[in-house]
């Protein structure tokens, strides 16, 4: 599955978690959907969030038995640190805790123009 995200696209989140609910449902994994999910939306909000170019978004289920989603931005600024959620003024960086808790494995590659960045899921 693959998807150009304009950054101006107020519903390119929305959109692609839905289309990736088909797809894992086509796949015959929808249990993977609800984590998937919330992974992806943290991934493709930080790339439309921190870059003017737009992101893309790829998610395929590989021979290694592993689901892999990677979202591709046109910055090399790598994510910031994973912020303390407990702090009390801290309004950012859940999300990279959120990948990192629940990812199988995760990590950022930087790229000539950019960098992507993945999270793979096991199949059950």
């Amino acid at each position: 599955m693959h998807l150009t995200l304009d950054p101006a696209d107020l519903v390119a989140v929305g959109a692609v978690r839905h289309r990736l609910r088909t797809a894992l449902s086509h796949w015959g994994v929808p249990e993977l959907s609800d984590t998937a999910e919330l992974l992806t939306s943290e991934l493709v909000t930080n790339a439309l969030l921190h870059t003017a170019k737009g992101a893309v978004f790829d998610a395929a289920l590989g021979s290694d038995s592993r689901l892999r989603v990677e979202v591709q931005d046109g910055t090399s600024r790598l994510p910031g640190r994973r912020r303390d959620p407990e702090a009390e003024y801290a309004t950012s960086g859940r999300g990279l805790l959120l990948v990192e808790a629940l990812a199988d494995s995760w990590g950022v590659q930087l790229l000539g123009d950019g960098k992507v960045t993945w999270f793979e899921l096991a199949l059950p």
